[in-house]
């Protein structure tokens, strides 16, 4: 089977039956999987031949010490530069275990089965890599491309509805900094039919990579394009600082709405387009209202990674299909929330 997406000549991407496709892009020789315990019991008869390193679940296993729990069971494994990583999962399985295979032994190669939305359309695409410390999002990281990305819609048929609904947040980004018909398609349809309808959903899946696919293979390392992908993150990391209410799918339609809404103020996005933007994001289930006072947010946002000499690098819409990267400091973008 060939693959849909080459990030770089260096990662494939395939969108299809990850049964079908894994053993066809399985490399000869040993391979570990790192999961956890819920794919485990999801998955197992896909993954039970392999040696298996399980971590726990949810944002707060995102560290450096989940890190060194599996370095230590690599070590136990007796793991050594001829093995493979398969990581199975979300967005954080996926962003641990590249971590983790990027830096034992000074790099070891793997690959990724993205079990969610939110990993297929984003975490899982691109080879950023990390964890976070202090609570503080993706501190410690790489830039290793995985050789291989398997994204599989039926596997999302397992997720609820809030953990689904997490994802589509990253489909309007990719929709709105670079695909004003994807947009148009995601506006004209419902949270119930991108839900249950298969082929609308591998559509938005393809139609997302491709964007970010397309912007990594010009700008890897984050220095001038791919810094659109981060539309709606410097508030959203906040927001998941600050508040345990909200996922990280939650916190990005927040950021999003509040940068729109930042746009039009500075007179790059027309209030038309600002409104769609907040209607696409309603009319899928999203409550747009932060979950903690604006001005605590904006304390959070010069601690981001993303801040360079006390400039921040802030992605504004300026149309449904386009953004910009405009550099301002701390108190310019805090006045636009006056």
């Amino acid at each position: 089977m060939k693959p849909s997406f080459n990030v770089r000549q260096q990662s494939e991407i395939y969108i299809g039956p990850a049964s079908d496709i894994l053993s066809g892009v399985l490399p000869e020789g040993r391979v570990v999987i790192v999961s956890d315990a819920t794919i485990d019991r999801l998955y197992h008869p896909m993954l039970a031949s392999y040696d298996t390193v399980l971590i726990g679940s949810g944002e707060s296993i995102k560290t450096l010490q989940t890190v060194e729990t599996i370095y230590r069971r690599f070590i136990e494994l007796g793991v050594d530069r001829s093995t493979f990583v398969l990581a199975v999962g979300g967005g954080i399985v996926t962003d641990v275990a590249g971590f983790a295979a990027a830096t034992y032994m000074r790099g070891l190669e793997f690959g990724f089965i993205s079990t969610t939305l939110l990993g297929q359309v984003d975490a899982s695409v691109g080879g950023k890599n990390g964890v976070n410390v202090d609570g503080y999002k993706n501190m410690a990281g790489t830039f290793t491309q995985p050789k291989f990305v398997i994204c599989d819609p039926e596997m999302l048929r397992t997720l609820s509805d809030r953990e689904f609904r997490a994802g589509l947040a990253e489909v309007v980004k990719s929709a709105i900094i670079a695909d004003a018909e994807l947009f148009s398609r995601i506006e004209a349809a419902t949270f119930e039919a991108l839900r249950t309808d298969t082929d609308l959903l591998t559509d938005a899946v393809s139609a997302s990579i491709r964007v970010k696919a397309d912007i990594v293979e010009r700008d890897e390392r984050e220095s001038g394009d791919r810094r659109k992908l981060n539309l709606g993150h410097t508030l959203a990391h906040a927001i998941e600082k600050c508040s345990n209410r909200m996922n990280h799918g939650e916190a990005v339609a927040v950021g999003m709405a509040l940068i729109s809404d930042a746009a039009v103020k500075l007179g790059v996005l027309q209030p038309a387009d600002r409104d769609r933007i907040a209607g696409v994001l309603g009319g899928l289930g999203f409550d747009l209202t932060p979950p903690v006072d604006v001005k605590r947010l904006l304390k959070e946002v010069g601690k981001d990674k993303k801040s360079e000499e006390g400039m921040l690098r802030i992605v504004l819409p300026v149309g449904i299909g386009d953004c910009e990267v405009r550099t301002m400091s701390h108190d310019e973008f805090s006045a636009l929330f006056a």
